[in-house]
């Protein structure tokens, strides 16, 4: 089985990281390609970066359907593109948002969204509406720092693992999810530090694709993911 794993902003070092998490989680019997948009913004904070991604997404994701893949992940916590990409795609496409937020709610009554940048927040928000999973979220919060500077937070300075130890006081009920790609590494360690759940999309997002390519399913391509009429379209 193949899985197609797409960074959809344009920094080869984070696709090393999401490579890594996916690669750590996959099945012995799972291949992980992995790719890196090749146009667009550098991270992806907010709805004007997010709109610039889909393109370079759209790219990879048809390039990848040819190639014969089973499944496709979009390796961005907003879920970049993710209903145009099912709507180009006949494999399954999974988002590592909204899969670490099912996941979490597998494991917990509620669960707390740590993200990075706090202009991601109405965008992460908007998307637990869409998908029906606002009711059983307790809070999306910001870490105050940029996509880009999560590499160097690293320690008991680290924002990102501040942000997650308060929520956990705060909420002790409630599983924790990683709010961004770039921050996969974290979850184990943090996990045990807290004791409770820290959940990475990335690593959701393997389960349940390879989940669904075993199981044969493939995207209806009918209604809302209907496949694209083909038009002129001005580059």
């Amino acid at each position: 089985m193949r899985l197609h794993v797409v960074n959809p902003n344009t920094s080869a070092s984070m696709t090393r990281t999401i490579a890594a998490a996916a690669h750590a989680t996959a099945p012995p019997d799972v291949e992980i390609v992995a790719t890196t948009s090749p146009r667009g913004p550098a991270s992806i904070e907010g709805h004007h970066d997010g709109a610039m991604a889909v393109p370079g997404l759209l790219q990879r994701i048809a390039e990848a359907e040819a190639d014969g893949v089973d499944a496709h992940i979009i390796a961005c916590f907003d879920d970049t593109g993710l209903h145009a990409a099912r709507c180009a795609a006949t494999r399954p496409v999974v988002g590592i948002g909204e899969a670490a937020c099912l996941l979490a709610c597998q494991l917990a009554e509620r669960f707390i969204v740590v993200t990075a940048a706090p202009v991601s927040v109405p965008v992460l928000e908007a998307n637990l509406r869409l998908n029906g999973l606002a009711t059983r979220c307790a809070g999306v919060r910001a870490a105050g720092v940029a996509v880009l500077d999560l590499s160097y937070a690293t320690g008991e300075t680290d924002p990102v693992a501040a942000a997650l130890r308060q929520a956990a006081r705060d909420v002790p009920d409630a599983a924790l999810v990683l709010g961004c790609g770039g921050m996969a590494e974290m979850a184990e360690r943090l996990s045990h530090d807290l004791d409770r759940p820290v959940i990475d999309g990335v690593a959701a997002a393997v389960q349940l694709a390879s989940g669904l390519a075993r199981l044969g399913h493939r995207t209806v391509k009918t209604g809302g993911y209907a496949a694209p009429r083909n038009k002129e379209t001005q580059a």
